[in-house]
């Protein structure tokens, strides 16, 4: 015999909560895989037409390009880091909205603020492997950062030939563009003795280097050139992250290819510090963090200092939760996995390069 309807409904009620709060959990669990997937292209790379190739002779192939009227001393040369999500493409076209929007608005007045005042900036536009090739080990992934590397190369040849008039020069990049910027120095910087001898140094944050085979010789002390400071940044106490980070880490091999890291270590540059160093570097020393998202371009922001300590421990920057809530990454779960809209060692870079620029200069 069925139960009255009353005694039915009781346990419907119940029931369907349960069963929200499983989907849901469920949801939250495998909302990070289910976002991937909507990012994958779903075509081999082999068979993927990407979009047209930059030229770099015109004004719409940068970022960012000096005047005429800029009398800096130094060149700066900013690979960008990833701002193109993914979906239908594996590398993104030079001019897409949002990426470009999120480079001008989060990246420009966080990352290439710190060196305005160093050099001349130029930031090539270049068709940035997605974020979705940054979250797997897949061969396609990796074709498609290789393919990128090709647009930088030729921006940095096209800089030499028609920019650079025999500058002294910096290279920066960040995350994917710090890693195209390693193989940049390798192959186009380090093989040639004039072009060498003109590098002040070179800065790739949130950027996993094997210490064992950098592009040039790592930054030991402060007032150095020629020299390259690489690290990758992780919460201090979260040792799940750093594992994760270097276990999914790939560098170039000497054939050009992107090969795992592990069992290799990483190179760890301490930008308070301005070492390669396993020395802690306390809060109290700290020059100044910023948040710039959204700041107009070429204007100064404000710093916060002493709001982190920082240490190089197993090949990562380890680094204290800041005091800002400013400082805490926010967006979408495909924004929570590039790079903040924000700089924890603005100010401590800022002060780093003007000094190794200074110590170039005076021979």
């Amino acid at each position: 015999m069925d139960p009255p309807a009353p005694r039915r409904r009781r346990w419907l009620v119940p029931t369907l909560l349960a069963l929200v709060v499983v989907l849901t959990g469920g949801v939250a669990v495998f909302w990070g895989d289910i976002v991937s997937t909507r990012l994958d292209p779903k075509v081999p790379f082999q068979t993927y037409d990407p979009p047209p190739a930059p030229d770099y002779a015109t004004a719409r192939a940068w970022y960012l390009r000096p005047g005429p009227r800029s009398t800096l001393a130094a060149d700066v040369f900013f690979v960008a880091p990833t701002t193109y999500s993914g979906g239908h493409n594996w590398n993104a076209r030079i001019d897409h909205p949002k990426a470009s929007r999120q480079f001008r608005e989060e990246m420009a007045p966080n990352y290439v603020g710190p060196f305005v005042s160093v050099g001349r900036i130029f930031a090539p536009r270049y068709r940035q492997a997605s974020l979705y090739s940054l979250t797997t080990l897949r061969e396609d992934a990796r074709e498609a950062r290789q393919f990128a590397y090709g647009d930088v190369r030729d921006a940095f040849r096209s800089y030499l030939a028609r920019d650079n008039g025999g500058r002294p020069f910096l290279i920066v990049g960040v995350e994917q563009g710090g890693t195209l910027a390693s193989r940049l120095i390798a192959e186009e910087v380090t093989r040639d003795p004039a072009v060498r001898g003109r590098m002040v140094a070179a800065y790739l944050m949130d950027t996993v280097v094997p210490a064992d085979a950098p592009p040039a010789p790592p930054c030991a002390r402060r007032g150095q050139t020629a020299c390259v400071a690489a690290w990758a940044r992780v919460d201090e106490g979260d040792f799940d992250a750093a594992q994760r980070l270097l276990a999914r880490a790939l560098v170039w091999n000497d054939r050009g290819e992107l090969v795992n890291l592990a069992p290799r270590a990483a190179l760890c540059f301490n930008p308070v510090l301005g070492a390669v160093t396993t020395q802690s570097a306390p809060v109290r020393l700290h020059l100044g963090a910023v948040n710039a998202t959204g700041l107009e371009w070429g204007a100064r922001p404000a710093f916060m200092a002493r709001q982190v300590s920082a240490r190089c421990e197993g090949g990562v920057l380890r680094v204290s939760r800041p005091k800002s809530a400013s400082l805490q990454q926010t967006g979408d779960w495909a924004d929570r996995r590039k790079v903040p809209g924000f700089n924890l060692f603005y100010a401590d870079v800022e002060a780093d390069a003007k000094q190794r620029l200074a110590a170039w200069l005076a021979g």
